[in-house]
């Protein structure tokens, strides 16, 4: 019998309905994907479309047992929507991040957007992602809540290449040696945190998997005060060679 090595927590902050999702993939052969999306806009429809397309997410990226071919299965599912008959209805979309463990394979983290991946080990807590927002593509002046890229997007990998100086999808390796625990997280979980917190980000880490999610998006909220975001977080064990 497969064991749960996760733990997700959402906090709706001081939004007025929760638009983060994530989603967890557990194939026979022992391959896990675990997805975490963060939906731009408070509407309901974006609401469902998010906790829909985590689900997706994480469903191409176990099939392929790649993070990144998932993601851009994904990703290229939805550039092919059309536009939606009111001019004035903009289409949803999300920033994504996806990570994947395959029997025999190193993790594999794909992401557009700015929600982040952090992976913690042998003491030490790295970001594994790069935000695609224009604090990125123009330093220092771009702003951190302009998305370069997004799920949901209709711009080509090319056009986001062409305008942004990245790919619509990037994605990253890392062969585990040891003992890891992932991180994903949207960005109402992570900035406040990172910037506004006494306590550094890899304190937050050690413990009891559900005990750490939900104090995590406890403290991003209470940090962020009154107009906190959407925090939403997915921790996950992972182990050398482990089959889950």
């Amino acid at each position: 019998m497969s064991m749960r090595n996760w733990s997700t927590a959402r906090h709706v902050g001081g939004r007025p309905r929760q638009c983060d999702a994530t989603a967890v993939r557990v194939t026979p052969n022992g391959t896990r994907a675990y997805a975490l999306l963060d939906g731009v806009g408070t509407s309901r429809e974006v609401a469902r479309w998010t906790a829909g397309a985590a689900h997706r997410v994480a469903a191409l990226a176990a099939r392929h047992q790649d993070a990144e071919a998932g993601l851009r299965a994904a990703y290229d599912h939805y550039t092919g929507r059309p536009y939606p008959a009111d001019p004035f209805q903009d289409l949803p979309y999300a920033a994504a991040v996806v990570a994947v463990t395959a029997p025999g394979r190193p993790l594999t983290v794909a992401w557009c957007g700015d929600a982040r991946a952090y992976l913690w080990a042998g003491g030490t807590c790295r970001q594994l992602t790069a935000d695609h927002n224009r604090r990125r593509v123009y330093p220092p002046y771009g702003r951190a809540n302009h998305l370069t890229s997004a799920l949901g997007s209709n711009e080509t990998d090319a056009e986001v290449r062409a305008t942004h100086g990245h790919a619509a999808v990037e994605s990253v390796t890392r062969h585990l040696d040891r003992f890891g625990r992932l991180l994903l997280a949207s960005d109402g979980a992570y900035d406040p945190v990172e910037d506004h917190s006494s306590i550094p980000l890899v304190d937050y880490l050690p413990g009891d998997l559900e005990d750490v999610a939900e104090t995590f998006v406890e403290a991003a909220v209470e940090l962020s005060g009154e107009y906190a975001d959407n925090a939403s977080v997915l921790i996950a064990d992972l182990h050398r060679g482990a089959h889950y």
